[in-house]
């Protein structure tokens, strides 16, 4: 007996989350400093796992390949389910995979739920999800950047900007997709934005915030 096409698309979509949620979850920026003899991420400036606070420990190459890694996790899962997936719910299977992959970054199960802020990876999925969109989000982030000296603020103006990138260019279901990533970011960054509210959130090369 052939599964109803609710059922069939709950399960798949539960599939497609926890594949994506799997592959977001492994710490990069954690495992590459632990192997490159910097101790614990969590220790060091923000206490995050991400690429920015792995520079603060002074190894760009770590912070580089941290960076690559935590991008391609939203890649990687996106491309993996959509490979699984059969019919006409690839796309948007694919891009539920790809949000798993950000959820799992941001709350890893192995770090008590307390991850990174989803940035890197976000943008790994706009790049194969909606290739022109993901370019024009890293063209803002490093516009933003080299103007402002602020990653975070970098992050806020590309993730906010980038469902309408989609939108405009007609990409309805990668347009829903990074609406939702925006959400999850800004919500991630609140600590950050208060500290632009502020004028002490520290600038790309400055000091570790408080």
């Amino acid at each position: 007996m052939t599964p109803a096409p609710t059922e069939l698309s709950a399960a798949t979509v539960i599939v497609a989350t926890l594949i994506g949620y799997g592959m977001g979850s492994i710490p990069f920026g954690l495992v590459l400093t632990r192997l490159g003899g910097l101790g614990d991420i969590r220790a060091i400036g923000s206490g995050n796992i991400g690429a920015t606070n792995v520079l603060r420990t002074g190894r760009k190459d770590l912070a580089a390949a941290t960076l690559l890694l935590d991008a391609a996790k939203g890649a990687i899962a996106f491309y993996l389910v959509k490979w699984i997936a059969i019919g006409a719910e690839t796309e948007s299977l694919a891009l539920i995979g790809g949000l798993g992959a950000v959820v799992g970054h941001n709350f890893p199960l192995w770090l008590r739920f307390k991850g990174g802020k989803g940035v890197a990876t976000s943008i790994g999925l706009m790049i194969v999800a909606a290739p022109v969109v993901g370019i024009m989000a890293c063209l803002t982030w490093l516009s933003m950047a080299a103007i402002y000296r602020y990653s975070s603020l970098s992050a806020l103006v590309a993730l906010a900007l980038a469902p309408a990138y989609a939108y405009i260019l007609g990409y309805p279901l990668p347009a829903l997709a990074f609406l939702a990533l925006g959400i999850l970011g800004w919500v991630r960054h609140h600590a950050n934005i208060a500290r632009l509210w502020a004028g002490t959130e520290p600038k790309i090369g400055g000091a570790k915030p408080a």
